[in-house]
């Protein structure tokens, strides 16, 4: 090849990665702001509540329209710019440099299957966001239309909801007493297996040393007494905790 001809290829690759880096330089700004666009967009609950807000969904649905057909040109034009500059590699003239030409051209087609992947995957995800806000936007316009036809049975069915609710707080409240009072019982009566042990106890030392039998038996009024007293307490907080959960 001659020294002309090889100038002209090498003019020619340069400006095919002139336009390879110009694209991928449009696709970058695009791409970022693209997925801000995804990311503000507005719900379709909110854009459903007056005519501006719709006025303002219309303008970035045409908006996001618009950007998706032009992101889709430029990673066109990417793809064919790379296919030229593959094309450029398998000529007679590049096999000199066809090592240094490669590596430049993977570079380009990594970045090209980045910026694809990225786009394909914000565009899936605002496709997404976009059927989710029109099912939410169709549940709130049927719940509206339905408060509207039904104010009074709407009325009633809140305040239904709001007696159900207390009705499951107070056998919150019921469960977590039992719970209390099971615990206080079991207690209770470990309390009284460790006191009849110690009654037994002692109760053989009355037997040897009658001296103290006496001290027992008022030892054991005051049990008594204090069972009472303990039994009447318990009785009467199980008792106003009830009135409480049902007042």
């Amino acid at each position: 090849m001659s020294t002309t001809n090889m100038a002209t290829s090498g003019s020619y690759w340069e400006d095919l990665r002139k336009q390879a880096r110009q694209l991928e330089n449009e696709l970058d700004l695009k791409l970022v702001s693209f997925s801000k666009l995804c990311t503000s967009y507005s719900s379709r609950e909110q854009r459903t509540r007056d005519s501006r807000s719709e006025s303002v969904g219309s303008s970035q649905d045409n908006m996001l329209v618009a950007m998706t057909t032009e992101l889709d040109q430029l990673l066109a034009n990417l793809s064919s710019v790379n296919d030229k500059m593959a094309e450029y590699t398998n000529t007679p003239g590049a096999s000199s440099h066809n090592a240094a030409l490669m590596h430049t051209l993977q570079r380009h087609r990594d970045i090209l299957q980045d910026y694809t992947h990225e786009f394909h995957k914000t565009k899936s995800n605002f496709l997404s966001l976009r059927e989710r806000e029109d099912l939410l936007g169709s549940v709130h316009r049927d719940i509206e239309s339905y408060k509207s036809s039904t104010g009074v049975n709407n009325r009633r069915t809140e305040l239904f909801l709001k007696e159900h609710e207390h009705l499951r707080n107070s056998d919150s409240l019921i469960d977590n007493a039992i719970s209390i009072a099971m615990a206080t019982k079991e207690n209770i009566t470990f309390q009284r297996g460790m006191l009849k042990s110690i009654q037994t106890r002692v109760t053989t030392l009355a037997n040897r040393f009658p001296a103290i039998n006496g001290l027992i038996q008022k030892i054991n009024l005051r049990k008594r007494r204090d069972s009472l007293i303990l039994g009447g307490v318990i009785g009467i907080c199980t008792i106003l905790l009830l009135l409480y959960t049902f007042h």
